[in-house]
């Protein structure tokens, strides 16, 4: 599969055009630092100011990033000015008096806390559909304050958790038996057409699918077992009034009534008594660590896609126009903050797009960051990831990915076509792009051109052609996240987050946003201070949603939140992972954990590290309910003797049906069988060409019980293209063909036995070996059953000749005719089964 990549570059790189270097030199610099650019709001054409001018810098700080962007109409204006609704802080007569009353609502050292926000969140006159997103657009403008003033909280206070005991619980039985005779019944009747693949407005999670085992993987996350009145699919109908079928009250009311009824049928599930364990902890009780600190001074559109739910992805940049996406097709939000995209996009509008081509052209550089984490490594296209374009062969720029590669298109003025190429790709052999989350950036500037980098490291893949301006983009074109604006190159996979930066991000900001990470992460304490005989002593883990499956433990350290106390000597053993009352099935990542603290290792700020390792925990009732605890071998001086259960015995293996006793070659080994045999490079421009047109038709399996017709089609073409490569190469066919006259007329250069054979045997000699003396090695003449017979071969290929020699008069003394005659009988020999059969 390398092959399509390796293709890719070398095509890329032969369309390369070297621009002058005059043209990096008159570009006004703009690979230098530039002015972080205002968040300004075109829309409030009512709101300049006039009053008094800022007494002070933070008033001034409070103008630029608070009031410029809150006191329109829309937004804020319309109640909190002079002479109207207290607290005035976006009153237009004195921007000292609107910093008065504004500053209390700020919180600088945790802008989310801030009362602003959390007013607005909470529904108060947000000017979108998702009220998250307005709370969340004025989070970003109290962080740009606050890091202008310097107020950016830089540590994490760490804090006791409620005390809990870990209790009984119920846990999702591994059937879906009693499922689907309770509550599935109520979701196939009245949610299948929606929530169900065969559904004709298919709509992701599929908990009414057909399929009863799918149906209940995608409803365990959204039924409450301890509280069935809170299932997701209860409130829903009741405070949302989702596809209620009847009384939205009474259908809520039959919904809990089902989920109760699965859940009273859920045998209690009790701790082990002799276990060593932690006290319990939610996902909820940790203490949130927020990946803050991100370099954002000059993202033009942000997504940070915690909304959830919904159809639009809000660009929460705070710059207007927003840069909304739009979801369609299969696409799935992630609990986790960000969309899995499974064959659907999300894209913007054209209009609102326009702003990208606006202030990108005149600032002459951008950057591309995302959080993305590949399906699979097998997408090519390149599979869009973020472009911005006008169809699948005219951008302005594309982020991409190409199996193991990263790809990136950009049109300039100097040296791509309309299509940005040719590309930046990543080097073959790095395989950068791995189906895991990665935060990628992509670069441009008129001084370096593009580069890319992969968590927070430059790749060295230097770019192919010498760096332009960006005077030749489109302002008509639309940004797309998950495929081309057509639909087509298709890029699976999730977003966690996506900015689009105004100028090309260095590599010092780039490592700095990649070090805060991505999503929500919480720090969970679990006490062991009864244990351990540490007051105040936790092992404190990272913990985040990963998916909407699973749970992500990293970071494991041993810390006390005790002034003045210092562990030692404590020893930790074979550490787990509990999960509502039992110890997970999978992902017990320190089992074998053996260390001690000591004083010499503890830190007093950060504690003592455990393990470098992480796992994940499958998500069982979902992050507000799943109770979570540690068990332990040995903690301090408590011990559990664990005894392994002895593992059941192999079955007998079955006996396996007939294998046939030969197998044919696959795609990737047909193309370098006949480049081995013709002597063509698989790389000349006439053969790749037709192998990327052919190549999904040929053979994917070595079982020659699949091979079909239309295969056998592809590889006849293929043998074509190599052998008149061939024929039509003086050099190559003069080597490969010793001897024969390409010069003659077909009736002239076929006209003797000892002509043909000149073609002939050279064939015979690559494709069946050298004769061999079969007599002398083994006593008797036979050839090997599985082998053509060379006698035969020979006698069709003559024949063949005979029929591919035909001319007509006028036509016998033409050498293209004798080529063509070459060709086919080459062709006919590669294609057989003899470069076929392995």
């Amino acid at each position: 599969m390398k092959q399509t990549n390796t293709r890719w570059q070398q095509t890329a790189l032969l369309s390369t055009l070297f621009a002058s270097v005059l043209l990096a030199a008159c570009s006004g610099g703009s690979g230098q630092s530039t002015e972080d650019l205002p968040n300004t709001n075109p829309d409030s054409g009512d709101t300049s100011y006039t009053g008094p001018a800022p007494e002070s810098e933070d008033v001034q700080n409070y103008k630029r990033y608070i009031w410029d962007n809150l006191a329109a109409e829309n937004r804020c204006g319309s109640c909190h000015i002079e002479g109207n609704q207290s607290p005035r802080f976006v009153r237009s007569d004195d921007i000292n008096l609107a910093h008065g009353e504004g500053r209390d609502l700020v919180n600088l050292g945790s802008p989310e806390d801030s009362r602003l926000v959390t007013k607005v969140a909470s529904g108060h006159n947000c000017w979108l559909a998702n009220a998250s997103a307005c709370g969340e657009i004025i989070t970003n403008y109290i962080q740009e304050w606050a890091a202008a003033a310097g107020s950016v909280a830089s540590t994490i206070t760490l804090t006791p958790p409620t005390e809990r005991d870990v209790g009984a619980s119920k846990s999702f039985p591994a059937s879906s038996g009693n499922f689907a005779t309770t509550v599935y019944p109520l979701l196939e009747q009245y949610c299948a057409s929606c929530h169900s693949e065969d559904a004709d407005t298919a709509q992701q999670p599929y908990f009414a699918s057909s399929d009863i085992d799918q149906a209940y993987e995608a409803a365990k996350a959204r039924m409450d077992l301890d509280t069935p009145e809170n299932s997701r699919f209860v409130v829903r109908l009741g405070n949302d009034f989702h596809n209620c079928w009847s009384n939205c009250t009474q259908d809520a009311d039959t919904m809990a009534a089902a989920i109760r009824n699965f859940a009273d049928g859920i045998t209690l599930t009790e701790v082990d008594p002799n276990w060593v364990i932690s006290k319990a902890l939610y996902l909820t009780d940790g203490v949130v660590a927020s990946g803050g600190g991100r370099i954002e001074n000059n993202a033009i559109a942000l997504y940070e896609f915690k909304s959830g739910s919904g159809t639009i992805a809000y660009d929460t940049s705070g710059i207007n126009p927003a840069i909304d996406l739009n979801l369609s097709g299969n696409v799935e939000w992630l609990g986790s903050w960000g969309i899995q995209l499974n064959g659907g996009k999300a894209q913007a509008a054209t209009a609102t797009s326009k702003r990208l081509f606006d202030t990108l052209t005149g600032t002459g550089e951008y950057s591309i960051e995302a959080w993305v984490a590949p399906a699979n490594v097998v997408q090519e296209g390149p599979a869009r990831i973020v472009t911005y374009s006008g169809n699948n062969d005219t951008r302005n720029f594309t982020l991409g990915q190409a199996m193991y590669n990263y790809t990136f298109q950009n049109r300039n003025d100097a040296s791509t076509d309309a299509n940005g190429m040719p590309a930046l790709i990543t080097d073959d052999m790095a395989e950068r792009a791995q189906a895991t989350l990665q935060h990628v950036v992509a670069t441009f500037d008129p001084i370096n051109g593009r580069r890319l980098y992969v968590n927070g490291v430059f790749t060295d893949d230097q770019d192919p052609v010498a760096a332009g301006l960006l005077s030749t983009w489109d302002d008509s074109f639309a940004l797309a996240v998950g495929s081309e604006v057509s639909g087509d190159n298709v890029w699976q996979g999730s977003m966690r987050l996506l900015a689009i930066h105004s100028r090309a991000l260095t590599q010092d900001d780039i490592l700095t946003n990649y070090e805060a990470g991505v999503g929500e992460k919480f720090l969970l304490l679990f006490k062991v201070e009864a244990q351990t005989d540490v007051p105040q002593g936790y092992v404190m883990f990272e913990v985040q949603q990963y998916d909407n499956h699973g749970y992500l433990f990293s970071e494991p350290k041993f810390i006390t939140l005790e002034d003045g106390v210092t562990p030692d000597g404590v020893i930790i053993q074979g550490m787990r992972i509990g999960i509502n009352g039992r110890e997970a099935v999978v992902g017990q990542a320190w089992a074998n954990l053996d260390t001690t603290v000591t004083a010499s290792e503890y830190d007093p700020e950060s504690g003592q590290k455990l393990s470098p390792l992480g796992t994940i925990i499958t998500l069982e009732k979902g992050p507000t309910s799943d109770e979570f605890f540690l068990t332990f071998e040995r903690l301090g001086n408590e011990e559990f003797v664990r005894v392994e259960a002895t593992p059941a015995a192999p079955a007998a293996p079955a006996d396996l049906t007939p294998q046939p006793r030969i197998g044919i070659r696959r795609f990737e080994q047909i193309n370098a069988a006949l480049s081995a045999t013709t002597g063509v490079p698989r790389s000349h421009p006439a053969v790749a060409d037709t192998w990327e047109k052919i190549k999904q038709q040929l053979p994917v399996e070595a079982d020659v019980r699949g091979f079909l017709a239309a295969q056998q089609m592809g590889i006849t073409q293929l043998a074509v293209k190599y052998c008149n490569t061939l024929a039509n190469d003086e050099v190559a066919r003069a080597n490969f063909f010793p001897g024969f006259d390409f010069s003659a007329g077909v009736t002239e250069a076929f006209d003797t036995e000892a002509k043909r054979d000149q073609i002939i045997n050279p064939l015979l000699d690559r494709l069946l070996g050298r004769p061999i003396d079969w007599p002398a090695i083994i006593g008797h003449g036979e050839q090997l059953d599985s082998a053509p017979d060379a006698s035969i071969v020979r006698n069709e290929l003559s024949t063949l000749i005979d029929k591919a020699s035909v001319c007509t008069e006028g036509d016998c003394s033409k050498p293209a005719t004798t080529i063509n005659t070459v060709t086919a009988t080459c062709a006919a020999a590669m294609g057989s089964a003899m470069i076929l059969i392995h």
